[in-house]
């Protein structure tokens, strides 16, 4: 198949164009494989038959069997992006597996896939390289392992369906599954001593039911259809809860970490002993540095997302906020360290100018480095109290703007905490004068709608976060409501990214896909589930939700910022990314990168919001 294109869709999206024909079947079992294709209108039905012609047992492993699906998931401009492009939101959940696609822009009718037999045990994905981190790839769809005898068979067979978004794609995927299971829980990444309610719901009647916590029975309660059991996080690590009713498999994913104080302390504590510079006669002292957790060493390069400055500074924001909750001399002497590392090699404070790299190296400007350093130094003040950190925090903004920084989507914009500190400390000039730029930002970004400018990627879930995040400040600031409802608009698009599957990796984590491969050490493409910077969408879900007291965009906001902290272990080490799927173009993915590089955000967020 070349072209799926729904009946009654005005913009005449092509919901299946990859590099690959859709359905095509990479087969490395020796196995005769049939497919079938029915199409009625706007359903389409497909069964792909795998037959034993052998005369021995055929024992598949997870990526011997590969189906292409190719949804149309890439970044073109974002003008084309909002009408002819989806967000693909894949679920292998064994027996009960779908995948959400969402037009872009939001506009129904959407598209989904359904398995009605056989299992998912998980995806790969295919990209052109060429395209860098524009185009997530086309999907191969791996059924679980299974043995066959000679002269059987297996099949896999699923139903497209259109639907008409993410509110509702549950409820209509089970009209096309006669064996839908609907797993969900009320937290997927849990702190140690905390509690989860998992809910367990089938659209058949069944007669035996089991569940099972990493293997282990897990008692429950039945009503009807329904099973609800309990599950308590008393140490770290993963857990699979298993979902088995009358031979239906499927699963959601937990995991645990300790209590967010020491887990933030184990990692401080980190930072501040593994991946702080001590090198006194060079430019390098105090920085925080890259950890390779294989090698266990330090790492530093000249490549943009490798070198002292940019993200980085993830550690040096999760130092200063602990240190606000939980004094600690030692780590207060490590965030001193960098403070002068910081002011030293990356800040002009008379002028406001934030470097590139350490040498005051600004060879490539870049824009989003100036508000992560501005929120810094309001850090330090909260810690330190010294007015001259305000000021410094000022001038950075001030000089961004300058820069043309009006015109961009910057990431992490202090503007709404920046103010009321300049003013309730006596520099209302200062103040005055960063409100009307910030406001004149505002206005354009509320102007531009959803016609996002290509940034350094041409369109991405950290373009629409910026925002959000910017129109609800400027509604913070001065009360207006047309910034709120300007916000709302950008949400609406935002929330399109955000998973609704039943994993840690998944459950409100916006898609990403290249980070792995610009801050990792194994430099792999491929979707990064989860990636911190996916917790600025939690951030913005949180902030509209207290903004307008909408109770469920709270709790999805934590769980995006949850979510995150699973690229922390318990011990204090960390990963920039966890590369989810099991391949990407032939090479194992599937795992956390050994880099810890900029990750720290994730908990910087937590610390403030948590």
């Amino acid at each position: 198949m070349e072209e799926f294109v729904l009946q009654n869709d005005p913009a005449r999206m092509n919901w299946v164009e990859g590099y690959i024909e859709w359905g095509t079947v990479r087969c490395a079992a020796p196995l005769r494989v049939e497919t079938e294709q029915v199409r009625e209108g706007d359903i389409l039905r497909e069964r792909y038959t795998f037959i034993n012609e052998t005369n021995r047992e055929v024992f598949t492993k997870l990526t011997d069997i590969a189906i292409y699906a190719t949804f149309n998931d890439d970044y073109t401009t974002a003008r084309e992006c909002m009408h002819h492009k989806c967000h693909t939101h894949i679920w292998c959940g064994g027996a009960v597996s779908y995948v959400m696609a969402l037009r872009m822009g939001g506009a129904a009718p959407h598209l989904g896939l359904v398995l009605t037999e056989g299992a998912l045990g998980g995806y790969s994905v295919e990209r052109d390289l060429s395209r860098i981190s524009n185009d997530r790839g086309d999907f191969l769809l791996h059924p679980a392992p299974f043995v066959l005898a000679p002269g059987e068979r297996y099949t896999l067979a699923w139903t497209l369906f259109p639907h008409a978004g993410r509110a509702s794609f549950l409820n209509t995927a089970k009209q096309y599954c006669a064996h839908f299971i609907d797993v969900r829980a009320e937290k997927y990444l849990l702190f140690t001593g905390e509690e989860t309610t998992v809910t367990v719901d089938a659209n058949f009647a069944f007669e035996h039911a089991a569940l099972t916590l990493n293997g282990a029975p897990l008692p429950f309660t039945r009503s009807g259809s329904t099973l609800t059991a309990k599950i308590r996080a008393d140490a770290p690590g993963e857990m699979r809860c298993a979902v088995v009713l009358d031979g239906v498999e499927t699963f959601c994913e937990l995991k645990a970490l300790p209590p967010l104080p020491e887990l933030a302390e184990k990692r401080c504590r980190f930072i501040a002993e593994k991946q702080q510079a001590c090198r006194p006669s060079s430019g390098l002292d105090g920085a925080f540095l890259i950890y390779d957790n294989e090698e266990e060493c330090q790492f530093y390069d000249p490549r943009y997302d490798y070198n002292a400055g940019r993200e980085r500074v993830g550690m040096g924001l999760a130092l200063a906020a602990y240190l606000q909750k939980w004094p600690d001399s030692t780590l207060e002497k490590a965030l001193h360290r960098y403070a002068d590392f910081v002011r030293r090699e990356l800040v002009n404070p008379d002028t406001g100018e934030v470097y590139n790299d350490y040498h005051r190296d600004n060879s490539y400007k870049r824009l989003y480095n100036a508000p992560w350093y501005a929120r810094l130094y309001i850090e330090f003040f909260n810690l330190w109290q010294k007015e001259e950190y305000l000021e410094t925090a000022c001038k950075i903004l001030r000089f961004y703007y300058a820069e043309g920084g009006s015109r961009f989507y910057p990431i992490q914009m202090p503007v709404a905490e920046l103010i009321p500190l300049l003013r309730s400390n006596g520099l209302t000039i200062q103040a005055d004068a960063l409100m009307a730029a910030f406001l004149h930002h505002a206005d354009y970004l509320a102007a531009n709608g959803t016609d996002y400018p290509a940034l350094e990627v041409n369109y991405e879930q950290s373009i629409v976060a910026p925002a959000a995040d910017i129109l609800l400040q400027a509604y913070k600031l001065t009360g207006v409501q047309s910034y709120l409802v300007s916000a709302r608009k950008q949400l609406d698009v935002l929330e399109l990214f955000n998973g609704i599957q039943p994993s840690y990796h998944l459950r409100e984590v916006a898609i990403r896909h290249w980070d792995g491969y610009w801050f990792g050490k194994r430099k792999l493409y491929g979707d990064t589930f989860p990636h911190y910077w996916s917790a600025l969408t939690g951030l913005a879900l949180r902030d509209w939700g207290r903004m307008t007291g909408d109770v469920a965009s709270q709790q999805r906001g934590e769980d995006s910022l949850r979510a995150v902290l699973s690229l922390l272990d318990a011990d204090g080490r960390a990963h920039c990314a966890y590369v989810y799927p099991i391949t990407v173009n032939g090479a194992s993915a599937r795992g956390a990168d050994p880099y810890a590089n900029d990750q720290d955000w994730g908990l910087y967020f937590a610390l403030k919001t948590l």
